[in-house]
């Protein structure tokens, strides 16, 4: 431990996100990025927006894109709040919402990203199991508790829950903030976007990295009640004043009103996930049924550590994560191009023709 840190730096496990090695052919199907680029508006109003007005601070309220996200929804300007990325925003939410006397409820598989920030802000937690099938009941969450934070398709598991079940979540938790990650919730999820009217303890977080291929520019955002968001603008202003900065906003404002272009992308990703599932089926994987853009999968008689290695060796990455044990056998693996998927496969196969 360096003598000069805080203490409470030496006890922080930080999350770990997934290697982005230079390999040369390399198919990347670990950290659920798109397979596919951003719509060609966006990349025309980056190129608009680089002027010498860089020179210039951006607008820190961001208030084209907040309209743009906010008539996309269905919502006011006063219910947005946009960050760099989602987890910047989730780290607002940590601060403003979900840290209580009574502890933060969450599954004991989801986003590993939860776990630290509770560490790092002093949040004490309760994990609810999911079940062997590894879902999420929500009937399970009636316990007490400060405040609920679900990840809708769960990660990694890529299970989600129907709008009618996190209904049934907001009626049973009237007094507590209830935060919906929807990280993923655009490759087959019903979103629980239409509830925040009725519900002035619902957030929810999405993100433009997936779904609009924006994983570069950083932009994620929540919605909720008036109320919620202006707890989280207090966070954001006193953190950072400037999360996106010019180019960001461009470019997020031309993803949101490219429709034709993100319903053609999700389609896409959505028909490979099916492609990917079923290549995987006939190799001996058992797959969970996925909402997401990766899926999350089991070999019967390979374990995932050994898979995740063979496969790096052959310039294939899949995710493998260790903790909690009751995973320690999945890959997750994100959908890629049909050209990636084919390599997996292949590689696969190869794998598991020899003898362990």
């Amino acid at each position: 431990m360096n003598r000069f840190w805080n203490p409470l730096v030496a006890e922080l496990t930080p999350y770990a996100p997934g290697e982005q090695p230079c390999v040369a052919d390399l198919v990347k199907l670990n950290t659920n990025e798109s397979p596919l680029g951003p719509s060609p508006r966006v990349l025309e109003a980056i190129r608009a927006a680089a002027t010498d007005a860089l020179r210039l601070y951006p607008d820190y309220e961001a208030t084209a894109l907040r309209a743009t996200l906010a008539a996309y929804h269905g919502l006011t300007p006063d219910q947005v709040l946009v960050g760099n990325g989602s987890d910047e925003v989730l780290a607002f939410v940590f601060v403003a919402l979900l840290k209580h006397e009574a502890p933060l409820l969450l599954p004991d598989v989801t986003y590993s990203f939860y776990p630290a920030y509770c560490r790092l802000f002093g949040i004490r937690a309760e994990t609810v199991p999911l079940d062997a099938s590894m879902r999420v009941h929500v009937a399970d969450y009636r316990r007490p508790g400060g405040a609920i934070i679900l990840s809708n398709p769960n990660a990694p598991t890529g299970i989600a829950l129907p709008r009618a079940a996190i209904a049934r979540l907001l009626a049973d938790h009237p007094d507590q903030p209830v935060v919906i990650d929807e990280a993923y919730v655009d490759f087959g999820a019903e979103t629980a976007i239409p509830l925040i009217k009725a519900h002035p303890n619902l957030l929810v977080v999405q993100t433009m990295s997936k779904s609009r291929a924006l994983a570069g520019l950083r932009v994620g955002y929540a919605l909720g009640d008036a109320g919620l968001i202006e707890g989280l603008r207090r966070v954001k202003d006193s953190f950072n004043s400037y999360p996106l900065d010019r180019l960001a906003q461009a470019g997020a404002v031309a993803a949101i009103e490219d429709e034709a272009y993100f319903q053609a992308s999700r389609a896409m990703v959505m028909g490979n996930r099916e492609r990917l599932s079923a290549g995987l089926a006939a190799l001996g994987f058992s797959v969970l049924p996925s909402s997401a853009n990766f899926v999350f999968a089991r070999h019967e008689k390979r374990g995932g550590a050994e898979l995740a290695a063979a496969l790096r060796a052959r310039a294939v990455l899949a995710r493998h994560f260790a903790e909690p044990e009751r995973i320690a056998p999945y890959l997750r693996i994100s959908v890629g191009s049909e050209r990636e998927i084919a390599r997996l496969l292949s590689a696969l196969e190869d794998i598991l023709s020899v003898e362990a």
